[in-house]
């Protein structure tokens, strides 16, 4: 952990933004000294959705180089297969999904291990999991709708044990105290520092209006860019800060890559989510570098391929 609990509950009440920006900047420029800035062209594939054949061979065509595995199939045999048809026919596409909460509930479905539950997905063709349910893995504030912070936690222990990677995500915003937050670090570094299996961690603000839920603020861009850099210097074991564009926009993008991101995600080609703006990979590498970095694309496992 690059600071102590104290220093991590001054810096989220503090008001020297630029300040700790600057401190998370330099814990990037640690780890990334080679002054780039990572985005990937992958494909998110709605597992319930027919046509699997045709929205594969789409994704191939926009040159993707991997897909997240979106959906709730009803049985681990159905996972399995869906697994092995992609391996078979596109072994270059990376399969990357699955959220901790579905490999609970799969497991216990089958009265398996995480252990078993994951073996078996593992050698059907998963290859790296997703965090993004992790919400805030403080138990005053988990919800009945994901699996438990004990429970994420094994499961990301157990795959980061068989030899697959996985990403760490933070849903702030939606009632949480900073006190929450800090121990959702903690608990992401200690395991890390256990298994060193996370890939990247990615801080994402609540968007009450987008959920329909009435009675949050939104997060302020100053909110998201002090949560942003406070992540990147409290969980210097994770080698990857990734910035959110698609909910704060271009202008806050770029701030968020000189405040500790070394990562602007996927340019989501084909999504069903659509920007204001509309926004594009030229886009993005044009925003990389204003900020005076290269942009890189990437794999789903951080992987370079070629600097844009």
């Amino acid at each position: 952990m690059g600071i102590t609990r104290q220093q991590a509950l001054d810096a989220s009440r503090s008001d020297d933004l630029i300040g700790i920006g600057m401190e998370a900047d330099a814990v990037r420029r640690r780890l990334h000294p080679e002054g780039v800035v990572s985005y990937v062209i992958d494909r998110t594939l709605c597992c319930t959705a027919e046509d699997l054949d045709g929205k594969v061979k789409e994704a191939v065509d926009l040159n993707v180089t991997g897909l997240n595995l979106h959906g709730d199939l009803p049985t681990l045999a159905a996972w399995e297969s869906l697994l092995a048809t992609l391996r078979t026919r596109q072994p270059a596409l990376w399969r990357h999904g699955l959220s901790a909460t579905q490999i609970v509930a799969l497991a216990f479905q089958e009265n398996l291990t995480l252990r078993d539950a994951l073996v078996r997905l593992q050698t059907a063709g998963l290859q790296s999991l997703t965090g993004a349910d992790a919400g805030i893995l403080d138990e005053a504030v988990a919800t009945g709708t994901r699996c438990t912070p004990v429970e994420w936690l094994a499961v990301h222990r157990e795959a980061h044990r068989l030899g697959m990677p996985s990403t760490a995500a933070m849903l702030f915003g939606a009632g949480e105290t900073v006190e929450h937050r800090i121990n959702h670090l903690e608990a992401l570094n200690d395991l890390q520092q256990e298994t060193n299996g996370f890939i990247a961690f990615i801080p994402v603000a609540f968007q009450p209006a987008a959920a329909g839920i009435r009675g949050f603020e939104e997060a302020t861009a100053v909110e998201y860019l002090r949560t942003l850099s406070i992540a990147r210097i409290v969980l210097d074991t994770i080698p990857n800060l990734q910035a959110d564009w698609a909910t704060q926009g271009l202008k806050v993008l770029q701030m968020a890559i000189r405040f500790g991101a070394n990562d602007v995600g996927s340019t989501m080609p084909t999504e069903t989510i659509l920007t204001p703006d509309r926004t594009t990979e030229e886009d993005l590498r044009r925003v990389i570098r204003e900020a005076s970095l290269k942009p890189v694309q990437r794999d789903t496992v951080y992987r370079t391929m070629f600097l844009g």
